[in-house]
């Protein structure tokens, strides 16, 4: 199974579409790997450089409408090949989100008030996240930065659970059908 969290990678913006993601250019790529170097490429963050602020990182947090734009696997499937499993938001492009699901990946919705205090409290540090799943249905994040640390529930339907730990959908059919 994907192990779930990691360096945080912060995008302090909205609307980050699938283009930003993964630029259409490479969409006839022929597999997942080739899309590894051109993640988030055309992203304009004042401050960000993919080639430098990407690498070890495995959680990207950031802020509303995540992977708004077209709909396709690439996206999803360009974080997967560089190790990122896991993006938390205010909310996502309905699509995406579930292609996350489908690649058995985790899109982690926070409400806009917990996003905004993660950014004040953790975005210029050093910041890990922990994923909790616990027995009891219960889940959480837990961000690290040092001797700082603080957690925030989530949710997670049972479908996406099943999908999470089957590694997407292609292993959920297997699995069931």
């Amino acid at each position: 199974m994907k192990q779930f969290g990691g360096p945080v990678l912060f995008l302090d913006r909205s609307d980050i579409n699938t283009d930003e993601i993964i630029p259409a250019k490479y969409l006839t790529e022929n597999s997942k790997h080739d899309l590894k170097p051109y993640l988030l490429e055309d992203l304009k963050i004042q401050g960000f450089n993919p080639t430098t602020d990407i690498p070890g990182k495995k959680v990207i947090i950031t802020r509303e409408n995540f992977g708004c734009g077209s709909s396709r696997e690439h996206a999803p499937w360009a974080l997967e090949v560089n190790g990122i499993y896991v993006v938390i938001a205010s909310n996502f492009a309905r699509i995406f989100r579930q292609n996350m699901y489908n690649c058995g990946l985790l899109a982690i919705e926070l409400d806009k008030k917990s996003i905004e205090e993660i950014f004040r409290t953790f975005a210029n540090k050093d910041t890990d996240c922990k994923i909790i799943i616990n027995d009891d249905g219960t889940y959480k994040i837990k961000l690290i930065a040092g001797s700082l640390s603080k957690s925030y529930p989530f949710r997670l339907g049972e479908f996406e659970k099943n999908l999470i730990e089957t590694e997407g959908w292609v292993g959920f059919a297997d699995a069931k059908y």
